[in-house]
Parts: C-alpha cells; structure tokens; sequence
C-alpha cells in the first residue's frame, strides 16, 4: 500500500516540523479543572489527565475529523498514482476503493488504539513538552510515540497499545479486504509505515504552532489525537 512516495512525504513532514520549533514556537500550558503533575524521570513533561469525554471527543476527531480524511485523500491519490495495488486499477472505481481501504485501517488503528489505551487503563493522547530546544522535544515526540500514561501521577509507561495498532489496521486490510496474494509479511511492512506515520504526526504535534490566530486552529486541525491545549480559546 505504502510506497517510497509515501516515506518522503512522512520525511517532509518530520522535516517542517523541525524547522518549525527552530523558529521558537510556544509550547502549551497546564490546562485549568484538570491535574497537572511532572512526571519523574522525565523533567519538563507534564500530565494532563483527560476526561471521558474528551478521550471520546479526540477519538471522533482522529477517525472521522478533518485530519483523518484529508491525509486519506492524500495518501489514496499517492497509491492511486502509484499504482497500488494493481488489482483495483485505476479511474474513479480505483480510486474509491483505495479511499476506502486508506479510511478503514485508520478507523481499525484508532479504535484498537483507544480500545486497547482503555483495558488497559492507560492515556495515550500526545502532550507537548514543558521542555526547551529541538533535540529534547524532538526526544519527546519519538518517546510519547511508544509509551502512554498511567496512574494518578501521569508515569510513563510503555504502551503495548500504541505499539499493537497501527499493525492491527494493516493486518485487518489485509485479511479483510486486500487481493489474496498479499499476507501477513505485507501487512508488518504496512504497519511499520503506518507507525512511522504516527512518529511524524507526533513530531507535527510538538513542534506546529496551535495558536488561537494559527492556520492549524482556523482549520480546526490544531486537536489530532492530542490533549487539548489551554492556550486555545
């Protein structure tokens, strides 16, 4: 599904989102009605403990918002124009099935995500780091991508969740839905895009600007599966 146009459009993506913390972006707050804790061993990373509703708000956004469906849009026209898979063709009926298929493993990743973060008790929204500087909050990123938080206190912990659902999207496509001759070795190189997908979409996350007056926010793209920012109104 994924093809090497794909890994330099998450490429690009990670490298925007450096340059835009190198141009001193503001970092988010402790957001007022919730628990703010700094978590130990990780100085400058603090916990916002969400509430059901909006763990329930930020999985509507990551499956049916208008993040999910553009970057569907995108990478179904990627894969069209690519050619892949060659069985679907191409023409509007290629097109709507690649669409479809782009939609479902998200919508099969998010729910794993959420559902798994849920039984096991753990809160795998993003949060932006307290922290100064690229390396740190690029770190931070790269570590929020493969952990959650646990407890009253916010600790990290690694998250079997957020490691298990991007290959639980790609695996269901592709017993579910994708032409027989793909398996379970096309479906783990699937997943490992749809993880690095995921770094990228961290690294975004950190480092573009969520401003009331951004671009992000008039948009109305500024949430992702990130914890609300208090900083926009």
């Amino acid at each position: 599904m994924k093809s090497r146009p794909t890994i330099v459009l998450l490429l690009t993506v990670l490298a925007l989102s450096l340059i835009a913390g190198a141009q001193s972006l503001a970092d988010a707050g402790a957001s007022s009605g919730t628990v703010a804790i700094t978590s130990a061993g990780y100085p400058g990373l603090s916990y916002i403990r969400p509430t059901t509703e909006t763990k329930l708000h930020s999985y509507l956004f990551d499956v049916v918002g208008p993040y999910p469906i553009a970057v569907t849009t995108l990478m179904a026209g990627i894969n069209q124009a690519d050619n892949t898979p060659p069985e679907w063709k191409q023409g509007v009926a290629g097109y709507s099935k690649r669409f479809g298929s782009d939609f479902g493993i998200n919508a099969v990743t998010i729910t794993t995500r959420y559902g798994l973060a849920q039984a096991f008790h753990e809160d795998t929204l993003y949060y932006r780091c307290d922290c100064k500087g690229v390396l740190p909050r690029f770190r931070h990123a790269m570590i929020s991508t493969f952990t959650g938080r646990r407890g009253e206190d916010g600790h990290r912990v690694f998250s079997f969740a957020a490691l298990v659902a991007p290959y639980a999207g790609t695996m269901t496509a592709v017993y579910g839905w994708y032409p027989s001759r793909y398996n379970a070795k096309d479906g783990f190189r699937m997943g490992n895009y749809s993880l690095l997908g995921y770094v990228s979409e961290n690294v975004a996350l950190e480092f573009f600007y969520t401003g009331s007056h951004s671009l992000f926010h008039r948009m109305h793209l500024n949430n992702g599966h990130g914890a609300p920012d208090p900083s926009v109104p």
